[in-house]
Formats: structure tokens, sequence, C-alpha cells
């Protein structure tokens, strides 16, 4: 195991990692400060050959594969141990510059045409509503939750989130909302209960629309919210709102202009868009090659900066900005524990790999939120300057009235997004 030593002797120095090869040997690494104490099995001979290229996806498929075990700790211990370490490592001139190339052939690899984004959307999407209901909220909805005190169920938080996305829209009855990314139809029902307004949710996933419609029609609102399988850049019309949740870091690299000039196309003069996101700290990062393959196709975080140029490129005024630090750490920290506590009817559904491969998404970005480079971002824009009060103190105002239409079950079966 002369590559994943070789690997390990550079990257452990914090916690310690032990390795048990084909062969029986074992040796440690680390031990030079505070961090997880896990330890593996190593039974794929053939791994040292395929981590020569692509060392992460390798190492991740050997573990899909079952070539790795895991004899002390487990898969969240090794993202802790991982993201502990890249804190601390610099990479040397001749690493970083082979990584700026790396990342300029994927993002051009990864642009987003019509075409090429509702493939993308079906592979991650189209899986099967089934196995989203074993670790969603009720509502399923499938983005980041908000915990105003830390210690809100899964459901309570994700209810949270859509009143506090509602507040910034600054509703009144009547308004047409465009739903970009409407996954299975929850903020736009939610929206139409609360609000009275209508809207349209557009979805390149054929599950999440059929699912959605079906929704809306239980809720009694399928005269006021329609879905359709519509790529947002087809989109014809004029909106009061706008609201975009998860949907942003989908669109591909190199893409924001052309996400931005389409919001504001579709927006009025007098009209308010909130755009809810996965956002990174490091400028012009790159999606690394596991999430790119197996998880998200297609898929790019960018940074604030990166998006709020974009925004000031396409003439649009930036209303309010808001980062959620580890909301998402606590949402997929929910997901994690639920999708482990049904694993057995995940794998009657697809199989042991797949699941393997589940684990790995849900654990690595758990803990890219909670120590690495990820957060979310909220942004309020609109055309005008005063297209939304002058203080934030709206917002609480807001607030309190979506909870009062909660309370008075106008708005308390929300059935998904």
């Amino acid at each position: 195991m002369r590559v994943l030593s070789y690997l390990l002797a550079r990257m452990v120095r914090h916690g310690t990692m032990t390795v048990t090869g084909p062969d029986g040997a074992s040796r440690t690494f680390g031990g030079e400060g505070p961090g997880p104490d896990i330890a593996i099995r190593v039974t794929d001979p053939a791994l040292d050959r395929k981590l020569i290229l692509r060392p992460r996806l390798a190492f991740a498929e050997a573990y899909m594969d079952g070539g790795i075990e895991f004899t002390r700790g487990g898969l969240r211990e090794l993202m802790q141990l991982y993201q502990v370490n890249k804190a601390r490592r610099r990479r040397s001139a001749a690493e970083a510059g082979w990584r700026r190339g790396l990342r300029f052939a994927r993002q051009f690899l990864a642009a987003n045409n019509p075409v090429r984004a509702r493939r993308n959307a079906a592979h991650h999407y189209d899986i099967g509503n089934d196995l989203y209901r074993l670790f969603l909220d009720a509502d399923m909805q499938y983005s980041c939750a908000y915990f105003p005190r830390g210690d809100e169920s899964l459901d309570e938080a994700q209810l949270a989130k859509k009143r506090h996305i509602a507040a910034k829209l600054v509703l009144r009855p009547g308004q047409r909302v465009l739903d970009i990314g409407c996954g299975w139809g929850g903020m736009a029902i939610y929206l139409a209960r609360t609000s009275g307004v209508e809207v349209l949710g557009v979805t390149l996933a054929e599950e999440q629309l059929r699912l959605a419609r079906e929704r809306a029609a239980a809720a009694g609102v399928a005269d006021r919210v329609r879905f359709a399988l519509l790529d947002y850049r087809k989109v014809a019309g004029e909106f009061d709102r706008i609201v975009s949740v998860g949907m942003m870091e989908h669109v591909g690299a190199g893409q924001l202009d052309t996400y931005f000039r389409t919001v504001g196309g579709l927006l009025k003069p007098d009209g308010v868009a909130l755009v809810h996101s996965i956002m990174t700290t490091r400028s012009r990062s790159h999606t690394d090659p596991f999430t790119q393959k197996y998880v998200f196709p297609g898929g790019y975080v960018p940074s604030a900066s990166e998006t709020l140029a974009a925004v000031e490129r396409n003439h649009l005024w930036l209303l309010d900005l808001e980062v959620w630090r580890r909301h998402y750490a606590l949402t997929l920290r929910h997901w994690y524990d639920r999708f482990m506590a049904r694993r057995d009817e995940a794998r009657a559904m697809h199989d042991e790999r797949f699941c393997r491969m589940w684990e790995l998404y849900l654990t690595g970005f758990e803990g890219a939120f909670e120590t690495g480079n990820l957060a979310v971002m909220q942004i309020q824009i609109g055309h005008a300057r005063d297209a939304v009060p002058l203080s934030r103190d709206y917002m609480s105002a807001e607030t309190a009235r979506l909870k009062g239409r909660e309370a008075d079950g106008t708005g308390s079966r929300d059935p998904g997004r």
C-alpha cells in the first residue's frame, strides 16, 4: 500500500488513522495534534493502483465496493479527520497550479445546456420518491433547514425555513410567483396557502413533477399552484416574486450571468426575488470528482463574491444578504441519522453499493458544512432599491403574520417540496 501510505503520511497530521492492508500489515498515521481516531482495513489489493490518478474518487469507490471497512470509528469520523487536516494543510505551488488547470477543465465540461441540465436533474431526482421519503421531513423539503434555536426537530426547522423565506418575499394576495427548482412542491403550496398568491413551479425532474401535482390537488390549491417540466431559461411572462431554493448551485459553472439575467428578465420592475443557495468561501472553487460523478453531475457551488458580481453585472439591486453557517450541517445530520435508521429499506430499493454511496454523500457534505468551506446564503434582489421596506423590521411582522396563518390551519399541512 505504498501510494495510500504516501498520501496519508502527507495528509493526516492531526488525529490518527490506522490502516491494515490486504497482507495484514498495519501502519498508523498522524498523532501530531487532536482529532478523530479511526482505523480501516483495506481488502482490495488493486486500490494502490487506482489511487494514482484520482485518489479521492478511488478511495470513495473502494468504500462503495466493499474494499474498505471500518474497524474503529466510521464515515463521520473520517470526514472530520479529513476536514481538520485539510484546514491546516498548505498546497505547494505546483499542486496549486495543477488544480487550477483541472478546475478550469471541469468547469468547461460541466457547462449545463438545457439537454444536459435535464439529464443531470434526472440522475439525482428521478431515482424514486420513496427513497427521499425515508430521510426527509414529512414535507419532503430537500434543502437546508433553518434552526433559529439550534434544537428544533427537522420538521420544525423546515417549516421555519419556508416561513423565513416567505417573510422576505413580502407577499400579497393575488401576486404571481415563480418557483425555480420547485422540488416536490412544498414551497409553492406553502406560499399559496399562507399568502393567497398564484405560483408557477418549474422542475426538470419528472418524479418531482408528478408528486408535486398530486400534492397541490390534495391540498386544494391546484387552481392557484401550477407545476411544469420546464427549464428556467424557457419560462415566459412576468412575475411579482421569484423564489429559488437550492437550485442555483445546479445551473453549472459559467452560468451565473445567464441565471441572473433570466431572473431579472422575468421579474417585474417592482418585484422581489429570493435566492437560497449553497456558497463556498473559496473563490472559483470546483466540484469534487465523487460529487460530480455520483451525486450532482453538472453542479457548481459559487462563492458569494462570484454570485454578487453576477448580480451587479445584470444591473440588479442586492436588497439583503444573509449567511447560514452551520444550518446545513444540522440538516444533514438529521438526514443521515434518518437514512441510517431505515437503511435496510433503501437497500431493498437499490443495493448495498448505492447505500454506501449515499452515506458518503450525506456525511461528506455534513463535514464540509460543519468544519469545511461551505455555507448557505440567501440573497434578496430586485430592480428597484425600494422594492422592500426601508428597515428589515418588516421581516418580523411578516413572520408573525405567517405563523398566524399556520395556526389557523391555512398553512399547517403543506404536502411537500
